[in-house]
């Protein structure tokens, strides 16, 4: 579970330059609302990022677990917050409109497979 702890760390250092890159570069150029569109994409990072680490710390968990929560995870933030990124930074949101959804469903369902276990192992 190294490797998951070492991305989710990357992860949250990214999440970091992203949001100081929003408050002090795209703050000039971007209209409130793709500001505030911009700073959705970094929460749910963020968000993301903290589960991560405790997914990847709780005994609980098997390893086996630990990868089908953690590639969801890691999954929707590359699609939700990375399509995000992509509109608010100049793509056609017109091209990619169906990957933020697809990505709010993975992470979905990695908060699923999370009560599932719980219910599970009661």
């Amino acid at each position: 579970m190294n490797k998951n702890l070492i991305i989710t760390a990357i992860t949250g250092a990214l999440t970091i330059i992203l949001g100081a890159f929003g408050a002090h570069v795209l703050q000039e150029n971007l209209s409130v609302n793709e500001l505030k569109s911009f700073e959705t994409g970094v929460s749910y990072q963020m968000f993301h990022v903290l589960a991560l680490l405790f997914v990847n710390t709780y005994k609980g968990f098997n390893s086996k677990t630990k990868k089908s929560i953690s590639l969801f995870f890691f999954s929707g933030i590359l699609f939700f917050s990375g399509s995000i990124y992509a509109i608010t930074l100049g793509v056609d949101a017109k091209n990619i409109w169906f990957i933020t959804p697809f990505g709010g469903l993975l992470f979905i369902i990695g908060w699923l497979k999370i009560a599932l276990f719980f219910n599970k192992n009661k």
